[in-house]
């Protein structure tokens, strides 16, 4: 048994010697049922491998939770591990590196889920260094978690960066969990494990304490069973934090985004359809079809748009991120208490090469390594300028005002590839254009719309700049149109 069930269970292990066994066939009521189903479903049986730590004080914090008003009082919620917590769990971002990086510090947007109730039950596991340490990763592997793996199928890929958040939201491991996005790392993970997932506005959401990659895009979001769930954790995490400037106008944007959610409609709203995102997987585009028919029926007014994103802003939104996580992870790691081995870039590239046969055995760091020899600060400026116009005042606002439509829809990813730690896998090519909304720094969020022979396919729905809640309003709606069936796990391999 591991992941500190012993002190959490000190009675039944001193009786018997393990747990009680739980109930498989649904979601727990409670946060001991809930960690009594991740010993049984991640540690044991399939093992899902989706959490990396559990909160020894879970069970001390649900019985004060429980007790506290509002709608997320005694909400159990994991974490990814790029986010910081002040209790005994380390924050490692996947890095053996930083296996003992305890720092006692809650992100501010931690702070805010544990003041409206929620209990923080453990860590998820995620791509290492949140997938930007190399250009041959497998998503949901990281040296401090391994491999994690996709509940409808154990193996085929949980995408990632926010793997485990995914795989353990469609295991039912807690009510919810927490994600991190830079491009895809909600909106990808969420897709392949048949769950909700919201990338907020970037500045909605607080990203101190939160290991970085770049300051333009990163952002924090949940990942739910429904939509309005998401709704609900949007609106404990939004809010302005003074250190994090890009949160200086979230004031005057957050909301209670879950009110009026339950009657949300689709009647006469226009809705650009993203014709060059849908790609050319036969199951894919039925599935599509399907949610378009489910959208018109409650009607929503479709607009067919064929048009994709001019390619030098994939080439510039590249340098951006290497160049900022040269910069914004060294300030992070140089902000940790206590004696980390590591500091800078420069000093991970280094470990990672001293310990090559734990971090490096599967793929190496080339991406780590070309950030770190970057030096033109003006061509880093450039690229930023000319990749946020192309996907912002070019890209989603031209194509909303243009159509006049409010809100832009496109398949989020195809069914879930095969885990293959050799090669790193590979997604279907064509499908989908979230790097739009995640280089703008727009809402995007996925809806579970059906599946592809058993593996879950989303629906992305995206919008202007601070259109939050009129996204998740979408959503809502559509989650209570549509009429495709949506896939449980099976925690087998597929076919099996």
């Amino acid at each position: 048994m591991n992941r500190s069930l012993a002190l959490l269970f000190p009675l039944a292990l001193g009786a018997c010697g393990s747990i009680p066994k739980p109930d498989l066939s649904s979601a727990p009521a409670n946060a001991s049922g809930y960690v009594q189903r991740i010993d049984a479903l991640d540690d044991q049986g399939p093992r899902v491998g989706a959490v990396i730590a559990i909160n020894p004080d879970a069970l001390r914090d649900a019985a004060r939770a429980e007790a506290m008003p509002g709608p997320l009082a005694g909400k159990t919620v994991l974490i990814k591990d790029n986010i910081e917590t002040a209790d005994r769990m380390a924050t490692t971002v996947g890095s053996l590196a930083l296996k003992d990086n305890v720092t006692g510090r809650d992100a501010p947007l931690v702070a805010k889920l544990r003041a409206a109730g929620v209990v923080i039950l453990g860590k998820t596991n995620l791509s290492e260094w949140a997938n930007i340490r190399g250009s041959r990763s497998s998503s949901g592997w990281s040296g401090i978690g391994g491999q994690t793996r996709n509940p409808h199928a154990l193996d085929r890929s949980p995408c990632g960066s926010s793997a485990g958040s995914g795989a353990a939201v469609a295991a039912g491991f807690a009510w919810a969990a927490i994600g991190t996005e830079t491009d895809g790392s909600i909106t990808c993970p969420a897709s392949a494990n048949g769950v909700v997932g919201l990338k907020p506005t970037v500045g909605l959401v607080s990203r101190r304490f939160i290991a970085p990659i770049s300051h333009s895009q990163d952002t924090a979001g949940p990942m739910t069973s429904t939509v309005k769930d998401a709704a609900l954790l949007l609106t404990a995490m939004a809010g302005v934090d003074g250190g994090d400037p890009a949160t200086a106008r979230a004031d005057l944007h957050a909301q209670d985004f879950a009110e009026g959610i339950d009657s949300a409609s689709l009647a006469g709203l226009r809705i650009g359809v993203m014709r060059r995102g849908v790609g050319n997987h036969p199951g894919v585009m039925a599935l599509f079809e399907t949610a378009l028919a489910d959208m018109k029926r409650a009607g929503a007014v479709l607009v067919d748009i064929d048009w994709e994103p001019d390619g030098t802003m994939y080439r510039d939104e590249s340098l951006v991120l290497r160049w900022e996580l040269k910069h914004d992870l060294t300030a992070w790691l140089q902000s940790l208490p206590g004696n980390p081995p590591v500091r800078s870039l420069a000093d991970v590239i280094a470990w990672n090469k001293v310990n090559a046969a734990q971090e490096l055995r599967w793929f190496g760091q080339d991406t780590f390594e070309a950030a770190d020899k970057l030096t033109d600060e003006a061509a880093y400026k450039k690229a930023r300028e000319n990749s946020l116009r192309l996907a912002g005042k070019e890209g989603i606002d031209m194509l909303l005002a243009k159509h006049k439509v409010s809100l832009l829809v496109f398949p989020t990813e195809g069914p879930a590839w095969s885990i293959d730690l050799i090669t790193g896998g590979a997604s279907l090519p064509g499908i989908g254009v979230g790097s739009l909304p995640a280089v703008a720094g727009y809402p995007h969020l996925s809806v579970p719309m059906g599946a592809v022979e058993t593996l879950p396919v989303g629906l992305s729905i995206i919008a202007a700049q601070w259109a939050d809640k009129a996204v998740l309003d979408a959503g809502a709606a559509y989650e209570r149109a549509r009429t495709a069936p949506l896939p449980k796990p099976s925690f087998k391999r597929w076919g099996e």
